[in-house]
């Protein structure tokens, strides 16, 4: 077993602090546990209450009758260094610590911080905080945070520094449909670092895709050892915060810890080949990208939209981005011509006009498919008189499965739970806005340079 294992698959959970009043952290840390139907088993800690929802609770987890895989600290901020004390003599070794009031405080914080890692060090004890929303595994159904949901079990590994962006996260990617193989509230990342996540979600088969958000580290080298390593075997992206000077400070005042040279932090991203997400939508679009489609390992995408106004978008963000639309040649002009009025565009991108119906788009799919000069396909579908966006969709989906290249959807501006839940089953990002198709294209390319780059393909 892993180090880091039994944080995201333990058998055995010890809320320590849980109490029966509504509304407290305690209280809810038990609810997540017992409503996201964690199969394992959950052990209550208060020395005020003798049970809880009809489960006992013990005075200390030295009276807990087992050695549990995780333990959950959500007690006042004084008491955890005592509570620690405790927890490395019964001999567990793995902890969250939800409590406040460390480093990211005033000096009294930072001092008591230190209390806590030094005996965490003594008994050998990892542990993920403090300061932190909790972790969550959604394969195992193991929600020890006290964020209001869950996220839908998938194949991103997800951690973030703020518990407030891993709240937020969690309320845009139920509406997205995007699944998640673990989520980390990383905290004031005392002892578990972004460097220790990276190193394990890279070995972690359910992960596909590493994805974080990020202010400051405090152990840049090891960062930059564990980027190098991981990206070799799995795409990483992160969006790193405090790109400006007031940023950064900014940053450093939230987190407790130096935010560094954005300059240094983005050198080390170009090198290690991890995608720098520049706002919220980037980070999952392009992660639900990597995490499921082929890299784009050559230039020249193709751009199939019943809508011109979409697809000049489509371009123009794809060359702000440095990404190459295909030369298509006379044969594939010759075979998408066969499909539609003599008023298509004759050109990339492929506008096939507003009245395509589903055996248009069906036909120019399968000729852009095949055409050797084309290594990335992104279809826009703006809903119109002709068009069936689902049977649009199972076409892109049969494009994608055949010629096996990188593919992406947008309906423009449109939400068709329908069409959009068929491709998200089939590992086919669709957005609503052709610059987001476009941004998980560009990830993809990336991604497709820099193994071809390191031989790796």
């Amino acid at each position: 077993m892993r180090e880091l294992d039994p944080f995201f698959n333990p058998k055995s959970v010890a809320v320590i602090g849980a109490t029966p009043t509504s509304g407290k952290i305690g209280n809810i840390l038990i609810e997540n546990l017992f409503s996201d139907k964690f199969a394992g088993r959950i052990h209550l800690v208060n020395p005020n209450y003798k049970e809880i929802l009809g489960i006992p609770c013990y005075p200390s987890i030295l009276e807990c009758p087992e050695v549990v895989d995780m333990a959950v600290i959500v007690v006042p901020a004084k008491l955890v260094p005592e509570v620690m004390e405790q927890t490395g003599r019964k001999g567990v070794k793995c902890v969250t610590i939800i409590s406040a009031g460390f480093s990211e405080g005033d000096a009294e914080g930072k001092a008591r911080e230190k209390q806590v890692v030094d005996i965490a060090t003594k008994y050998k004890i990892r542990f993920v905080g403090p300061n932190s929303l909790g972790v969550i595994s959604p394969h195992v159904h193991m929600n020890a945070s006290f964020a209001r949901t869950a996220p839908m079990a998938g194949s991103i590994a997800f951690f973030s520094q703020s518990g407030a962006f891993c709240t937020a996260a969690i309320e845009y990617s139920i509406g997205e449909m995007l699944g998640f193989s673990a989520f980390v509230s990383s905290g004031n990342k005392a002892d578990i670092d972004d460097a220790d996540l990276v190193n394990h979600f890279a070995n972690d088969r359910k992960s596909k895709c590493i994805a974080a958000y990020m202010e400051a580290t405090r152990k840049g080298q090891e960062l930059f050892k564990a980027l190098d390593k991981a990206s070799k075997k799995k795409p990483i992206v992160i969006l790193k915060a405090g790109r400006s000077k007031r940023g950064a400070k900014a940053a450093s005042s939230h987190t407790g810890a130096l935010a560094g040279s954005d300059a240094a932090f983005d050198a080390v991203f170009k090198q290690t080949g991890v995608y720098r997400a520049r706002t919220m939508f980037e980070l999952f679009d392009a992660a639900q990208a990597l995490a499921n489609q082929p890299p784009l390992v050559d230039d020249g995408i193709a751009i199939v939209t019943n809508a011109g106004g979409m697809g000049v978008i489509a371009t123009d963000y794809a060359e702000e981005m440095g990404l190459e639309l295909a030369d298509l040649s006379n044969q594939t002009l010759e075979e998408i011509g066969k499909a539609c009025p003599p008023t298509w565009s004759w050109g990339n991108p492929i506008d096939i006009i507003g009245d395509a119906d589903t055996a248009r788009y069906a036909n120019v799919l399968k000729a852009v498919g095949q055409a050797p000069e084309v290594k990335g396909i992104l279809v826009i579908a703006a809903r119109q008189a002709a068009t069936n966006l689902f049977e649009i969709a199972k076409w892109i989906s049969i494009t994608s499965k055949l010629s096996g290249k990188p593919t992406v959807g947008c309906f423009a501006g449109i939400e068709d739970a329908e069409s959009e839940s068929f491709l998200d089953a089939r590992g086919i990002p669709v957005m609503p806005v052709p610059e987001r198709a476009i941004t998980a294209l560009h990830a993809l390319s990336v991604r497709g340079k820099f193994l071809k780059k390191k031989g790796l393909l």
